[in-house]
């Protein structure tokens, strides 16, 4: 496999992937559309071991869909949204597909929330989808 890469939209902050994402789909909660401007956030989740992240990250955190925190790192400089979670705690990570520098390989497999989409929002055929987030 060729290792992923991406960034925010300066190039400050870059993301390698050595390996496969684990899942990737569509997240459509009410937050995610908030942080994101659109009416999902295309996602890939990651082992932390398989993902070097590099560059200057600012953090958000707010109370996530399942009572938890949710974080979300951003470029300090262009203020693009990159990936989720805490870098030297946590074991996973979310990386938001549109950073990709070869979007053809986001692979969506399932959406989530879908009790939030928006109307006008359009998923592909053939994704799994679920009311809230899996095994909740």
């Amino acid at each position: 496999m060729t290792p992923l890469t991406g960034g925010c939209l300066c190039g400050a902050l870059r993301y390698t992937a050595a390996a496969s994402p684990t899942i990737a789909g569509y997240c459509c909660c009410a937050d995610c559309r908030r942080a994101s401007g659109s009416g999902f956030v295309p996602f890939m989740g990651f082992a932390a071991a398989d993902l070097t992240i590099t560059g200057p990250a600012r953090q958000f955190v707010s109370p996530s869909a399942r009572g938890s925190e949710a974080v979300r790192n951003f470029c300090p400089a262009c203020g693009s949204l990159v990936f989720g979670g805490i870098v030297g705690v946590d074991t996973r990570h979310t990386v938001y597909a549109g950073t990709l520098d070869d979007p053809a390989a986001f692979v969506p497999a399932i959406a989530i929330y879908t009790r939030d989409r928006p109307d006008w929002v359009v998923l592909p055929p053939g994704l799994t989808a679920f009311a809230a987030m899996p095994g909740t």
